[in-house]
């Protein structure tokens, strides 16, 4: 049996005493950051079950990867930032999910010319969908940042602790990407983003 560790002990041991596979240090760390990480998760997500599954999946992602994990910021850092991440992640999944519900119960149009312009505009879509989720990790999540919430490239720099001179060159890169995959023009890519 483990003794409960020390109040004191800081962050950095007990992710030392975690790679030493001690899972006290691993609860510790867990009641350290558990309401904080689930208040951040229920602000965005707004629902209990969702929110919890969340914080459930960065702590056990955290418990995994301890060997290997190097911690550039602090342990708040990194565990904000993951929650956020899984935050994208789960949304992203949400609106693509809504989408495909909204495409099969959507009544058809009248008209077989209005047909033929939803069907046109659907499958843009769909490739859209497509194209986003094959954006590089990080590119595809300051650019559903963007544009799922409206976030200003400051706002989406500082949520991700990155420079803003880095979100733009995300931003950058997701719409030529886009475009290039869709063979779009910059209108109409812009059009089927802003819908």
């Amino acid at each position: 049996m483990q003794h409960h560790l020390p109040g004191t002990t800081t962050d950095h041991q007990l992710l030392e005493l975690m790679r030493k596979d001690n899972r006290a240090a691993f609860t510790e760390l867990y009641n350290r950051y558990w309401d904080k990480l689930f208040t951040v998760a229920m602000h965005r997500l707004d629902d209990e079950h969702e929110a919890e599954e969340v914080v459930q999946e960065v702590f056990l992602s955290l418990w995994q990867r301890r060997l290997s994990i190097q911690l550039t910021h602090t342990m708040n850092t990194y565990l904000s930032v993951a929650v956020k991440y899984r935050i994208i992640n789960h949304l992203d999944m949400q609106y693509r999910k809504k989408r495909h519900i909204n495409h099969l119960t959507i009544s058809s149009p009248q008209g077989e010319d209005s047909t033929n312009h939803w069907l046109s505009e659907k499958e843009l879509r769909m490739q859209l969908e497509r194209g986003i989720s094959n954006l590089p990790e990080k590119c595809r999540i300051v650019f559903l940042l963007s544009r799922d919430e409206q976030k200003t490239n400051a706002q989406i720099a500082a949520e991700l602790n990155i420079a803003e001179k880095t979100v733009e060159a995300h931003m950058t890169k997701a719409l030529s990407t886009l475009r290039q995959t869709l063979k779009l023009s910059v209108p109409v890519l812009i059009y089927l983003l802003h819908k």
